[in-house]
This record gives structure tokens, C-alpha cells and sequence, in this order.
């Protein structure tokens, strides 16, 4: 198992969501969300399990990481709205909503997306995003 760094915990990871800016809320009670109103929230509830925002107890623990948790989402609506804030290229961001749009099912949906913005992708931009707020 790769060795995790402090980039990649759940705490880096909370940080840099609170960073980000919010998408427009929706009213509550709109289908597909819970007692949140943008995905911002929606992100911050998975990943604070106290903040009682998700729609079930997640697992928390030493053994998950930011990308545990990026990699087990199985809401399209999440990962999209993260990868156009955090940074990733609209070229790239475009072709990754075209192929997620073709899938049937949510898990499909969020596959698609994860192919074409891995982790990886994803941690550089937030990275990104860190220094040039820092400086």
C-alpha cells in the first residue's frame, strides 16, 4: 500500500473544499440533494460525517484518504462541480461531461467521470490552487 502524505487526507482534502467557491444553492428539498443546497456543502457533509449533512453514517478512519473518498463517490453531480472549481482544463472537463452524460446509471455516470479525472488530476489542481492562494 503507497504511503499516504498530508495531501492526502481527509483533512487537506476538507480544507481545500472549504477553499473552493460554492455553486448557486438550489431550494431545499430539490431531488438529489439532502438538507444541503450546493454540492459545495454536499462535498463537506461526506467528508465531515458530524456535520450530519449526508444521507448516512460514512466510515471514517486512518486507513481512508482524500482519495478513498474521491474514488467511491457515486454522485456524478460532486464530482463535476469539483473538477470545474478546483481547476482541471475546460477542454478536459468538457469531453469528461460528454462521455458521463452517455452512461445510464449514476455508478456508470461517476465511472466516466474518474476515467477521464483521476485522482491525480484532481489533487495537482487543488495543489495548484493552494500556492497561488498562499502567495
Amino acid at each position: 500500500m503507497p504511503k499516504r502524505t498530508a495531501s492526502e487526507s481527509i483533512e487537506w482534502f476538507i480544507r481545500a473544499i472549504r477553499a473552493l467557491p460554492a455553486d448557486d444553492p438550489v431550494p431545499r428539498g430539490t431531488p438529489g440533494y439532502n438538507t444541503y443546497t450546493t454540492q459545495k456543502d454536499h462535498w463537506l457533509g461526506w467528508l465531515e460525517p458530524a456535520a450530519g449533512t449526508g444521507s448516512y453514517p460514512r466510515k471514517t478512519g486512518s486507513d481512508r484518504d482524500a482519495r478513498d473518498v474521491y474514488n467511491r463517490i457515486v454522485e456524478p453531480k460532486l464530482l463535476v462541480w469539483l473538477i470545474s472549481v478546483a481547476g482541471v482544463e475546460a477542454d478536459l472537463i468538457r469531453r469528461t461531461n460528454s462521455e458521463a452524460e452517455a452512461a445510464s446509471t449514476l455508478a456508470g455516470k461517476s465511472a466516466a467521470i474518474r476515467r477521464h479525472v483521476p485522482w491525480r488530476i484532481i489533487a495537482e489542481a487543488l495543489k495548484r490552487r493552494e500556492r497561488a492562494s498562499a502567495t
